[in-house]
């Protein structure tokens, strides 16, 4: 979890076209302009939208749940007809003229899963589900680096119950569906397959979050807080970002099980932190820093004061190779414990996954040719600014 120039590059280089295309990880403004969006935004939940009833079909509004028909013979209508009832439209106030909008899910009673960005700056929240008018929610807790939210809500409709969270990420090529309200159309349902694992996402402070679920299930601006689900109705992760061709993201199902019970607990999480910038090593930094194996990750700079000033070593120097300047001199971390380290991402997510602050480690590292283990005890990462 600590700040990787390398995952950043990897990241942006990856995500550009999903970038300038719009991003579901931004809380959707409501969209006029739509003909079909004939249902007013309504801020106080004592006089609700009005709701055209029917059957949710061609005469259907934006911000009104479809009715699935029951006779729908397939996985995927199996899946959403289990687990819509616990996915609820978030809209969200800030003071400006028209709400932002997201989605969520029932993590436990009287407790909804989102993202921090869904409720960040919010003077009040309401939220509806497939079978309930508006209902008031408030924020339990929250955390930036993560982008996970917990909501509270008094009381829940007898359909919203809790989603099962997976235990590990799903495997690459999985079925996957994604429910969530894009551009106010509640209950919408879109299905792709996990595209990759072990991704790393922008976060605070130019760290990163770790161990995301890639999908290539569409999602679009609104759909920010929503599950991303599996075939058996588990759920794999938290919908960030999206909104590029076949590109969208997820936090993962272990993450949330790491930082969401924190937020119940105290209302927010303490990362990790080693107190580093990384870059994983490639072939020049294999060169420069005689490294055979062209694995592991290059420690660039150890922060002052930080857990590592002192027992890990940062950059010294520099050469040339290939007319570019490469570091030269830093430690180049092979092992966390008896965990093999060959990216940057594998060192976050085993921060994130496994570590606690105060946990020390063994850390093996290559300096100046040679294997040496280190103890580490690892810090709380700063506040965010």
């Amino acid at each position: 979890m600590e700040d990787s120039d390398s995952s950043r590059r990897r990241f942006l280089a990856v995500c550009g076209t999903a970038l300038s295309a719009g991003i579901a990880g931004c809380s959707d403004s409501i969209l006029g302009g739509d003909p079909e969006d004939t249902t007013p935004v309504d801020p106080d939940p004592s006089t609700p939208a009005p709701d055209p009833g029917g059957d949710g079909g061609a005469d259907g509004t934006a911000g009104d749940f479809e009715r699935f028909d029951a006779d729908a013979d397939s996985s995927y209508a199996d899946v959403y007809r289990s687990t819509v009832g616990s996915v609820a439209q978030i809209q969200v106030y800030t003071g400006g003229p028209s709400p932002s909008q997201g989605t969520g899910f029932v993590y436990s009673d009287g407790h909804v899963v989102t993202n921090q960005h869904v409720v960040e700056g919010a003077e009040s929240i309401y939220l509806r589900f497939d079978d309930s008018g508006w209902l008031d929610a408030t924020v339990r807790g929250t955390d930036v680096y993560s982008d996970l939210a917990v909501l509270s809500v008094e009381e829940l409709p007898e359909s919203a119950e809790p989603l099962a969270l997976r235990e590990s990420d799903p495997a690459v090529g999985t079925e996957v569906i994604a429910i969530g309200n894009p551009f106010g159309y509640s209950g919408s349902v879109s299905a792709g397959i996990v595209s990759g694992v072990d991704r790393t996402l922008p976060a605070a402070n130019d760290f990163t979050i770790p161990d995301a679920i890639q999908t290539d299930a569409p999602v679009n601006p609104g759909n920010s807080g929503g599950p991303l689900v599996t075939l058996d109705g588990s759920v794999a992760g938290v919908v960030n970002a999206g909104g590029g061709d076949n590109i969208g993201f997820a936090i993962s199902a272990p993450l949330v099980r790491q930082v969401v019970p924190s937020l119940l607990e105290t209302g927010g999480y303490e990362h990790s932190y080693m107190g580093v910038r990384l870059q994983t090593v490639g072939p020049h930094l294999a060169e420069a820093n005689g490294v055979d194996e062209r694995v592991g990750v290059y420690i660039a700079v150890v922060r002052d004061g930080g857990p590592s000033d002192g027992v890990l070593r940062g950059t010294t120097g520099s050469t040339a190779i290939d007319g570019q300047s490469v570091d030269t001199g830093g430690d180049v971390v092979v092992a966390l414990d008896d965990t093999t380290i060959r990216t940057s991402r594998a060192l976050s997510s085993f921060l994130a996954l496994e570590t606690s602050p105060g946990d020390t480690i063994d850390v093996t590292v290559l300096r100046d040719g040679e294997e040496q283990t280190v103890e580490l005890t690892l810090g709380s990462r700063p506040d965010p600014t």
